[in-house]
């Protein structure tokens, strides 16, 4: 058994009768993120040291801004604002020059509403009713029992009774509050079979994943036209923290969230219906890094734009809990030598990959897909017996794998043909 954490979305019904009271909420929390903001930035410049979530709580607390809220709603917006803070220096350590440290939040001259989360202590649920009852901070309380009662309606399919509700979020979409209701449950699912799969990652194509018989291709063009446009959009703005920049970084988070959101959706279905109970992804720790000097490895101004661009470690995370809700054990092994090794008989030479795309053995004369060749490989990490049959397999599906594009009429992933026909 394991625990499983997701997110729900709810329309708020009355809200003409709460907004008002979640407007407060919502600028008090951008007030309180900039109160932090700037004594981390005084901390920066005199000691050039980050201060962490701890200290930021510790020294505001006392602050008016921090009572603007409820105390554990106040704590979260100062722990988000130091995981920005930390965000932004490994990026710096990594050797991202074009990284920028988290900015105030102004809407010109006003406060935007910033997302308002309430833990335990600050909601109480009523399921018969559909309600959810939201503490105030003591600043904003007209007297000692105000609260706000936010009526809500999810998706038919969601049963808010069915799972421990550990967080409510209160968050402006669109021009409308929504509620977020983040909860956990134990889940004990069979796993879909005893195959296992692997995965991967890369550059031109997002992911390749071999079944081991058969292949699938999902190549990131879209991720890389999103990238290069919203890179060339936001260089014209005149100030990187300016209301249009700030609309084009969400706009782009999003459409790269929901891109690996679908495409960690649609592996983990193929798994399910290939009978597949193990994912083996490779592991790309060392992406960044050189082979032999360690240091900071150069891809070139396209490939460091991808590679930066690319929430890799993001992706597994999805993968990784979409595959434990089927009951699907996702395992991390390296890469290292995954693309110079022929998955069919094992022979290594880092000359065999002859171009970009393709990948020719001079021992057995195999001819893969490169990026299915690594995926493969990366699958025999946990079947280490596969590659003894010095080609006796058919092996053409290593050479023409199936191709999924991601379709951005539909949102999803699907065969190049329908891609095609549609966009026709």
């Amino acid at each position: 058994m394991s625990r499983t954490i997701r997110t729900f979305e709810a329309t708020i019904t009355n809200q003409q009768q709460v907004r008002d009271d979640l407007d407060q909420l919502g600028w008090a929390a951008s007030k309180l993120w900039n109160v932090g903001r700037y004594y981390a930035q005084e901390q920066w410049d005199e000691t050039g040291e980050i201060p962490d979530d701890g200290e930021l709580k510790a020294e505001l607390k006392s602050h008016e801004r921090y009572t603007d809220l409820h105390s554990q709603s106040s704590q979260r917006v100062l722990e988000e604002l130091a995981e920005a803070f930390n965000g932004w220096f490994g990026k710096r350590r990594n050797g991202d020059d074009r990284a920028r440290p988290p900015g105030y939040r102004k809407n010109g001259d006003s406060h935007p509403r910033s997302t308002v989360s309430f833990k335990a202590a600050g909601f109480k649920h009523d399921a018969q009713f559909t309600r959810v009852r939201l503490s105030k901070g003591r600043n904003l309380k007209e007297h000692r029992s105000d609260f706000i009662l936010c009526e809500y309606q999810t998706r038919p399919d969601v049963d808010l009774t069915e799972w421990d509700i550990q967080q409510v979020r209160a968050v402006y979409k669109r021009d409308e509050w929504r509620l977020q209701f983040v909860c956990r449950t134990i889940i004990d699912p069979e796993p879909p079979g005893d195959d296992v799969a692997g995965v991967d990652l890369g550059i031109c194509n997002f992911a390749a994943v071999s079944f081991g018989g058969e292949s699938v291709l999902y190549p990131g063009g879209a991720l890389k036209e999103d990238e290069y446009y919203f890179t060339k959009k936001k260089a014209k703005c005149d100030d990187s923290s300016s209301r249009e920049a700030t609309r084009l970084d969400r706009t782009r988070t999003g459409r790269r969230t929901h891109f690996l959101h679908a495409l960690s959706k649609v592996i983990v279905a193929e798994c399910v219906e290939r009978g597949v109970g193990t994912l083996v992804v490779g592991d790309l720790g060392g992406i960044r890094e050189d082979d032999e000097s360690g240091e900071s490895r150069n891809w070139g101004d396209h490939g460091n734009l991808d590679l930066h661009g690319w929430a890799f470690d993001r992706f597994t995370t999805l993968l990784d809990y979409k595959a434990e809700a089927e009951g699907i054990t996702v395992e991390q092994e390296s890469e290292r030598d995954t693309s110079k090794s022929c998955s069919v008989c094992g022979h290594t030479d880092k000359n065999q990959r002859v171009e970009r795309g393709l990948y020719v053995c001079e021992e057995c004369d195999t001819v893969a897909n490169a990026d299915v060749n690594g995926a493969e490989n990366i699958r025999q990490k946990v079947l280490p017996s596969l590659a003894t049959d010095g080609g006796d397999r058919d092996n053409g599906w290593l050479a023409q794998p199936a191709v999924h594009l991601f379709d951005r009429s539909e949102g999803c992933f699907a065969p190049r043909e329908q891609v095609v026909d549609r966009e026709s």
